[in-house]
């Protein structure tokens, strides 16, 4: 049995979370006697007439006690003489789910709480599915507000009904279930008489007893490297954490992505040297061979890691803003941390049913599963095989919040591990020098109506009286075409931006120019356009004002969006994201034509 338990409390608003744990520390006798006396005092003046409020144990905040609502994890650190804990105590309210994930993030054991008047609630099944996709295996649901139903076992054995079936979808090690009352203080630390029908312990009891001892999955060696030490030229270490297994003097380990291979000369734990480490300790190691080890590599012995850019993944998605295939974030697992993309939605998580269900966008709290994308390989495990290298959270690139967690469910290497680049004969420079040109990607982008296709067709008149080679993609042609099953939502606009690239990429190997003619209004898409693309991608920032784009409404899209008839048109209804570092900006309004492509000619020197 482990000495220490982590356990988190956590259910719907109002269940009594906070109560709960307070009036366990009481009657424990957990409580130094200052804060036993500030206890009292506060809950004269407290929202429980007077009556002693254990909530205020937990409840720190000022916003907390104004409101009566628990919105920070709070934790708390206590021993009894049996077993010490740490808890975390977490908020119910759906707004703050993010701050639950985080304390379900550190658990060994979720106690979930129920009210015996309302019984399962939504948020309480989506609290349980988060506890369970952060890896908890051992679950108390503690029916609590038994004296409001006057310590009905009718009451309980419905929810309790209730439990087992929102709990078979999980893979769980134990599950019990405890009818309480935080305010009176039944089956908490001690035996209630006024539910002789309940055969079990009081929850202090079974938490001291549970045993959530378990045999690890993975009993190899990993070490994510977090830094590299390198205190004068005549030593280097590779500092971390031991994620699993142990390592001793004289192994050989091998260096993730690399596949490199060296020996272990030595362990420092702290200052001290040691001959061997296991699990949990941070640790300096250093190396017989001088290998090329940075933060993000992986040590790792007699392991099975993956090392790809693609892999299936179930989320728990954060961000106010909606979720959806194409975008682009910062993924942050091990000591990793890279830029990816959201490649396809499988599926969301109907948190009351738990069936999934097909969406093309994610919205805050809801579960999915989805497949990312990174830009280049990563080392990562299952996250039933490694906690620490299956696990890992999503930050926006643009604010840096957290938009999402989650853990990794299986790679996609094996997807495509039978494909290999074929290099031809003929090369691009082959071809380059057949036409007497050098390939490239001219990039328009901005508003409806800027002069972006009046400009890239005159563009691509001049270079063909020059004899230069080109193909021009127009968004109205590509959309008539190959990209006709897109539709005008975000992921759809984000595909077609891809495809186009992806095209342009192709055409440029085969030695053309390319010119584009694209509202593009993303930077994000643009910056994936141009990594696709590579070398030679120019983008021309069409700057027209939208009041002379506006005037112009040629096609007559900017009067069927103020009368509704097109929704989220760019520009009126949906942003345009400037560019902040155009190869060149020009704005038609008040110029020819002709001027404009000359000017386009001298700038971008072809």
């Amino acid at each position: 049995m482990h000495t220490l338990l982590k356990f988190i409390t956590c259910g719907s608003v109002d269940d009594g979370k906070s109560t709960l744990i307070g009036h366990m520390l009481y009657d424990a006798k957990l409580l130094f006697a200052d804060q036993e006396k500030a206890l009292e005092l506060d809950s004269q003046i407290g929202s429980a007439g007077g009556a002693m409020d254990y909530s205020l144990l937990l409840d720190g905040l000022m916003a907390e006690r104004e409101q009566g609502i628990t919105i920070d994890v709070a934790y708390r650190y206590f021993t009894t003489d049996a077993r010490s804990f740490i808890v975390a105590d977490t908020p119910g309210h759906e707004e703050y789910t993010r701050n639950m994930a985080v304390g379900a993030s550190f658990a060994d054991l979720a106690v979930i709480l129920a009210d015996a008047g309302k019984g399962i609630l939504a948020q309480t099944k989506r609290h349980t599915r988060i506890c369970a996709l952060m890896g908890i295996r051992h679950f108390v649901f503690a029916v609590n507000k038994m004296d409001l139903v006057e310590y009905s076992q009718e009451c309980f054995l419905e929810i309790q009904n209730d439990i087992r079936i929102l709990t078979k979808e999980f893979d769980c090690d134990s599950i019990a279930l405890i009818p309480v009352s935080a305010s009176c203080g039944d089956n908490i630390t001690r035996r209630s008489a006024r539910m002789p029908w309940y055969p079990g312990m009081p929850l202090l009891a079974y938490l001291e007893n549970i045993d959530i001892s378990r045999e690890p999955e993975g009993t190899g060696f990993t070490m994510p490297v977090q830094r590299v030490c390198r205190p004068d030229r005549n030593f280097r270490g590779f500092q971390g954490q031991i994620e699993s297994g142990a390592v001793s003097v004289g192994d050989a380990v091998t260096v993730l992505p690399s596949t490199e291979t060296a020996k272990v000369t030595g362990i420092l734990q702290g200052n001290q040297p040691v001959e061997t480490s296991s699990a949990g300790h941070a640790v300096t190691i250093s190396l017989d061979t001088e290998i090329d080890i940075s933060r993000g590599c992986v040590l790792q012995k007699d392991n099975q890691l993956f090392v790809s850019q693609t892999f299936t993944v179930t989320l728990l998605w954060m961000d106010n803003s909606g979720l959806t295939a194409g975008k682009s974030y910062l993924i942050k697992t091990g000591t990793q941390r890279i830029p990816c993309t959201v490649l396809h939605i499988h599926h969301k998580v109907d948190t009351g049913t738990g069936q999934e269900v097909p969406a093309k966008e994610i919205i805050k709290n809801e579960i999915a599963c989805c497949d990312l994308m990174t830009n280049t390989e990563i080392v990562f495990d299952t996250f039933l095989h490694n906690k620490a290298l299956g696990s890992f959270i999503l930050i926006d690139r643009v604010t840096h919040m957290t938009a999402a967690c989650g853990t990794i469910t299986h790679s996609l290497a094996q997807d495509n591990s039978h494909l290999t680049w074929q290099n031809t004969d003929i090369t691009r420079t082959f071809r380059e020098n057949l036409l007497g040109q050098k390939a490239c990607t001219i990039w328009f982008t901005g508003l409806s109506g800027s002069g972006k296709s009046t400009l890239a067709n005159a563009l691509e008149k001049y270079l063909a009286g020059v004899n230069k080679h080109t193909m021009l993609l127009d968004g109205d042609n590509i959309r008539m075409g190959l990209n006709r099953n897109l539709g005008f939502g975000e992921s759809d606009r984000i595909e077609n931006i891809r495809r186009v690239a992806e095209v342009a990429k192709l055409l440029n190997d085969a030695g053309l120019i390319v010119l584009t003619s694209f509202i593009s209004p993303f930077a994000a898409d643009r910056r994936r356009a141009k990594k696709i693309i590579g070398e030679g991608f120019f983008e021309v920032y069409v700057s027209t004002p939208l009041e002379e784009c506006i005037r112009r409404d040629v096609k007559g899209l900017y009067a069927d969006a103020k009368s509704g008839r097109i929704e989220d048109f760019t520009g009126l209804g949906s942003p345009y994201e400037v560019p902040e570092h155009a190869d060149l900006t020009i704005d038609t309004t008040g110029k020819t034509i002709d001027e404009c492509v000359q000017t386009l000619v001298q700038k971008l020197n072809l």
